[in-house]
């Protein structure tokens, strides 16, 4: 059926699209094949250290937290009291959501005009690098890339169908992404700014789009609120991050858009990128393009992560299998050039990112040094085993005034997981990283502090004790480094004041 043609800005109708059937067979099979593949690699390596933290922030329920807004948290809680308290019970909400990507891009394309082929061509950027990291692991990203693509989605009707109503959807989408990240605003502000200048600014002109905005302010209104009543705690993680990554945030910026499909695909990506720009029926949106350039420029300025631009890639991809489309039709050798691109970028993505080897072999290959999913999924049993060594060796007098103390929220979350099978108190677990230095304080009638992983050698905490000593060094026993490898596991007494004096001193954010 063939679409309306809406007017741009100067009152000339711009070229109309025919809207294909949607391809649900084809589409289908690669949303199913790669849910299958995600479920059956899930539970490999173990937990990642963001969900070993979002279980203990699940069972903390609030409106918001000093690092995150509460959707992947209270996603986590859902998701393990529904399905059980394990790696692949956490996961398939992740899962869930890169079938809803594989979808999303199918349906982004079939927007732009293209058929049956264009399509499944899209849907298979989900099998790319990020499709598969982010449906592996249950981090923000994951629903991120559902929030980003489905508010994009909608933009696109709206604009090309000269159908209004859609901003109110694409409102909701941002609502509801303020519950996971606030970097859906990002999206927003980029797009806006982007219109502005290159158009066509009649979009922003409409009641409906105003009606929009007010939908994802109210829905979005709990965590925004929370921000502002604590004098925005996520400025303040944002900038500790950009102390501690940005400078590595910047190198990596520019040769992650490379690799976020898949190198493979680049070209789609950049066919979306010059159809978004050139082609007269697109002309509604061309703003994706200026809209992806001021992203790449504020991440850089704000050295923020490079994968924040996923979502936005991911789209421009779904574009660009409509020129692909074109350029193979008909043509059987470059059907056959397009199928084996999308074979060989699926085979490295899933070698990339999924735990498809042992860790013998792993280990061996080498992967893991660029893939820091991989490297926070292994070790943390056998270290937390290792920590369990060092609080039994205590005397049963020292136990008895003893306490955990942990430097990050990996390692927090591993002995919450795993440290009643070997003999940990739980009970008496802390960390002064982010959220969790806030949940708990340690009594102050303290005197043995097993300081699991913070700093070098106990750094400057080592300082407020009368003495500090090393009893352990934390070894998955693979040679695979990661932020715990080689970290000390020190038994610290006599602190200098009460841990409650203390505690103020423990926070930091990273």
């Amino acid at each position: 059926m063939a679409a309306a043609r809406p007017a741009d800005e100067s009152g000339r109708a711009a070229a109309s699209i025919t809207r294909r059937p949607f391809a649900r067979l084809p589409v289908g099979l690669v949303a199913a094949a790669v849910a299958a593949l995600l479920a059956a690699t899930a539970p490999a390596y173990g937990y990642h250290r963001d969900e070993l933290y979002f279980r203990v922030l699940g069972r903390h329920p609030a409106w918001g937290y000093v690092d995150q807004p509460p959707g992947t948290p209270l996603l986590t809680r859902a998701a393990t009291a529904v399905f059980g308290d394990s790696v692949w019970g956490l996961r398939v909400p992740a899962v869930l959501a890169a079938v809803a990507v594989a979808v999303l891009l199918a349906l982004v394309a079939r927007e732009v005009g293209a058929g049956a082929l264009g399509q499944t061509l899209a849907a298979c950027g989900v099998a790319g690098t990020v499709g598969l990291l982010f449906g592996h692991v249950l981090i923000t990203a994951s629903v991120d890339l559902v929030v980003w693509l489905t508010v994009l989605l909608c933009v696109l009707r709206a604009a090309l169908r000269a159908q209004p109503r859609w901003w109110l959807a694409a409102g909701l989408a941002v609502g509801v992404g303020l519950w996971f990240k606030l970097l859906i605003g990002l999206l927003v502000a980029a797009l806006v700014l982007a219109v502005l200048a290159v158009g066509p600014r009649s979009l922003l002109r409409s009641r409906w789009c105003w009606a929009g905005a007010a939908l994802a302010l109210a829905v979005g209104a709990p965590n925004l609120v929370y921000q502002v009543a604590n004098d925005f705690p996520q400025l303040t993680m944002a900038e500790a991050l950009r102390q501690h990554k940005g400078a590595e945030a910047r190198t990596l910026l520019l040769p992650f858009q490379l690799v976020t499909v898949g190198l493979p695909l680049l070209p789609v990506v950049v066919a979306g990128l010059v159809a978004a720009w050139r082609r007269p029926a697109l002309r509604p949106i061309r703003a994706l393009v200026p809209g992806y350039a001021l992203m790449l420029v504020a991440l850089l300025v704000l050295a923020a992560q490079p994968y924040y631009t996923a979502g936005l890639v991911l789209a421009l991809h779904a574009v660009g299998s409509l020129p692909a489309e074109q350029w193979i039709d008909r043509v059987a050798r470059r059907r056959r050039l397009v199928t084996a691109a999308v074979a060989l970028n699926a085979v490295a993505a899933t070698a990339f990112a999924l735990p498809v080897f042992p860790l013998s072999v792993q280990e061996r290959l080498g992967l893991a040094a660029a893939d820091q999913v991989t490297r926070d999924q292994i070790g943390w049993p056998r270290y937390v085993r290792q920590v369990a060594d060092v609080w039994a060796a205590l005397s049963s007098a020292d136990r008895a005034h003893a306490v955990l103390i942990t430097g990050n929220y990996g390692e927090y979350g591993a002995i919450d997981r795993y440290g009643a099978r070997y003999g940990l108190p739980v009970d008496r677990l802390y960390s002064g990283q982010n959220e969790l230095h806030r949940l708990a304080v340690p009594p102050g009638d303290t005197t043995v502090v097993v300081l699991f992983g913070l700093g070098e050698d106990g750094g400057v905490v080592a300082t407020w004790f009368g003495s500090c000593r090393i009893a352990a060094r934390l070894d998955h026993g693979l040679d695979i480094d990661n932020e715990e490898q080689g970290r000390p596991v020190a038994v610290c007494r006599r602190p200098m004041a009460s841990l409650p004096v203390l505690w103020p001193r423990f926070l930091h954010y990273d």
